[in-house]
C-alpha cells in the first residue's frame, strides 16, 4: 500500500510540475519570431493587410512578426503548410473567403478549413467590385444586363482563377440576372485586369484593391460593387442590389488563422492583441488604404461566421453547378 501511495503522489507531482511548465510557457508567450503565411504573392491586398498587421502586432507584443508569402492553388499551398504547422501559436495564415469558404465548397482538399485550424480573429472586409472594358456600352449594372440579352454570348469575363471571388462573383451575377457570359479564368488577379483593360475579356468582378487605381484613372469603368452596402471607399459607386440585382454578395473578407490544438490562452492572447491593434485609428486608416474595412470579431463570433460562410459558398456551388478545373 505504501508503494501504491509514492505512485499516485509522485504521478500527481509530475502533472502539478507539467502544468506548471506549460503555464510558465503561455504566460511567456511570444518568447520569439511569430510567422504569418501568406497565400498570395507579395504586393497584393493579402500580402500588404499581413504586413500593416504584423507590425502593429509587432509593437503590442514586443516580439518579431515576418510575412511568409507561400503562393500557389488558390491559396491551398499556404493553408495546407498552416495545417500542419506545430499548434505552438508561432505559425499564423491570413487566411480569407477562397481559403476557407470558397475553396472547400468547390473541390476536395488536402486540407480541412474546420478541424484543421482555430480562428484567431477577423481582419476585415474588401468589397467586390464589378468592372468593365472602357469600350463596353453599359455605364452600370443595370444597363449592361440589357446589353448582354439584347447581344448574348458577346461578353466574356476574367476572372482570377476557377474558385476564386471574381469567379463567384460573376456566376452569381449571372444567376440572379439570367444572362450569359463566357469565363475566362487566369493564374491571378493582375493578368486578368490587365486583358480586361486591354478589350480581350470585358468584364471583371475584382476586389476594391485591384480596382481603384484602374477605375480613378480612367482604365475601368465601374459599373456596381456585389455587397451589401457601399463602401466609403467608393461612395458614389451603388450596389447591385440598389439596380435591381439580387443576391450577389461577395464582400471578400481577410481573418487570422492558427493550426488546429493550438492552446486556448494562445488564441485568446492573440485575439485580443489583434481586436486591440484593428482599433487603432492609424492601422484602421492603412488597411483602408489598402481597400479594407476592419471588423474585429471575438472567437465565439469568428467561428459562428465561418461556418455561415462555408454553408453559404456550398449551396453557391450547387446552384451554379461549378466545378474545379
Amino acid at each position: 500500500m505504501q508503494i501504491q501511495k509514492r505512485r499516485v503522489l509522485s504521478t500527481v507531482a509530475l502533472a502539478i510540475t507539467a502544468t506548471w511548465a506549460c503555464g510558465s510557457a503561455l504566460a511567456a508567450y511570444p518568447e520569439r519570431t511569430i510567422s504569418i503565411v501568406v497565400p498570395t504573392s507579395a504586393g497584393g491586398a493579402n500580402d500588404a493587410m499581413a504586413r500593416t498587421i504584423g507590425q502593429a502586432l509587432s509593437l503590442l507584443l514586443k516580439q518579431s512578426f515576418i510575412v511568409d508569402n507561400k503562393a500557389g492553388g488558390n491559396g491551398a499551398i499556404a493553408s495546407e503548410f498552416v495545417a500542419r504547422a506545430a499548434p505552438d501559436g508561432y505559425t499564423l495564415m491570413l487566411g480569407y473567403i477562397a481559403t476557407h469558404a470558397m475553396n472547400p465548397a468547390l473541390q476536395k482538399l488536402r486540407y480541412d478549413p474546420v478541424k484543421d485550424f482555430e480562428p484567431v480573429g477577423m481582419v476585415g472586409y474588401s468589397a467586390t467590385l464589378m468592372v468593365a472594358n472602357t469600350q463596353v456600352p453599359a455605364n452600370n449594372a443595370k444597363e449592361l444586363v440589357t446589353f448582354m440579352k439584347a447581344n448574348p454570348d458577346k461578353i466574356n469575363y476574367a476572372s482570377a482563377g476557377n474558385g476564386t471571388a471574381p469567379h463567384f462573383a460573376a456566376e452569381m451575377f449571372k444567376l440572379s440576372t439570367g444572362t450569359a457570359m463566357t469565363h475566362v479564368p487566369y493564374k491571378g488577379s493582375a493578368p486578368a485586369v490587365t486583358d480586361t483593360i486591354a478589350g480581350q475579356t470585358q468584364v471583371m468582378f475584382p476586389s476594391l484593391f485591384t480596382a481603384m487605381p484602374n477605375v480613378k484613372n480612367g482604365k475601368l469603368k465601374a459599373l456596381g460593387l456585389a455587397g451589401s452596402k457601399r463602401s466609403p471607399l467608393m461612395p458614389d459607386v451603388p450596389t447591385l442590389k440598389e439596380q435591381g440585382i439580387n443576391n450577389v454578395d461577395v464582400s471578400q473578407w481577410y481573418a487570422i488563422f492558427a493550426p488546429a490544438k493550438t492552446p486556448k490562452p494562445v488564441l485568446e492572447q492573440l485575439n485580443k492583441a489583434l481586436n486591440q491593434v484593428l482599433a487603432d485609428p492609424s492601422v484602421v486608416k492603412r488597411l483602408e488604404e489598402h481597400g479594407a474595412e476592419v471588423d474585429a470579431m471575438g472567437l465565439d463570433e469568428m467561428r459562428g461566421f465561418l461556418q455561415a460562410e462555408q454553408v453559404k459558398w456550398k449551396q453557391v456551388v450547387q446552384a451554379a453547378k461549378l466545378k474545379a478545373d
